[in-house]
């Protein structure tokens, strides 16, 4: 009788695999409009670490008083003003607007994928879009994986590149780093071949030499005692 292998052990969803929320400084989404609403203005009051995030976040302060929190763009200070609106502002780094209002060419971030939905695309450290192109009432761009994607107009984005870029340049050094990197995001680390468990804690283990011993593809329906290495793969190996 074998045991749990480890990603049966993650379904249960005990400590050890949950995420230390309790650290996380809080959701990031811009501040909807309101019927009637046209505009905000804001200051970059304090920039912040954010635990298991890879960008630094920006605490900012509304002209109404209400505060919140902002993914802030590269090569701003604290003090900085910032507009969100809904048209008729300058394209400058920082400005908060609709895909309609940019210019082709432009490098924009943090971009709704619905309008009014907070922001959801190229929002990690050192990350933008660019905008390519315009059809109707859609605006398509082109990610840094070279995927293109069409978007509502109304849709809000911001002008510049995402704070925090050439992060993942800097080598770890010591695996102390590397533990407490993987920590934060409440992953599994280090991670052991599969090929050189014993026989009992993973499908590819045993045997007197480091071999699967059976193919690396996996049906999507396996049970998750077997549900390891390439899972409902279409091809694998090189592509010519």
């Amino acid at each position: 009788m074998g045991k749990r292998i480890l990603a049966q052990r993650k379904g249960r969803g005990t400590l050890a695999w949950r995420s230390p929320s309790h650290r996380h400084v809080g959701a990031v989404k811009y501040r909807p409009f309101k019927e009637g609403e046209e505009l905000f203005k804001f200051k970059v009051i304090e920039l912040i670490h954010s635990p298991g995030r890879g960008a630094p976040l920006a605490k900012i302060k509304y002209e109404d008083g209400q505060k919140g929190l902002w993914l802030p763009p590269e090569g701003i200070y604290e003090g900085d003003e910032f507009v969100q609106a809904k048209s008729g502002q300058p394209i400058e780094v920082g400005t908060i607007i609709p895909l309609k209002e940019i210019p082709l060419g432009t490098l924009v971030y943090n971009i709704e994928g619905k309008p009014q939905d907070g922001g959801k695309f190229a929002r990690a450290s050192g990350v933008a879009a660019i905008v390519r192109n315009r059809s109707g009432n859609k605006v398509e761009l082109l990610f840094r994986s070279k995927k293109r994607k069409w978007f509502h107009e109304n849709c809000l984005c911001t002008v510049g590149v995402v704070a925090g870029g050439g992060r993942t340049d800097k080598p770890f050094v010591k695996a102390g780093n590397k533990f407490y990197y993987k920590q934060s995001k409440a992953k599994k680390w280090p991670v052991v071949r599969g090929v050189a468990m014993t026989a009992a804690s993973h499908p590819y283990g045993g045997g007197a030499k480091q071999s699967p011993h059976k193919p690396t593809t996996t049906s999507r329906n396996a049970p998750p005692g077997r549900k390891v290495g390439q899972i409902a793969a279409r091809r694998t190996g090189h592509q010519n």
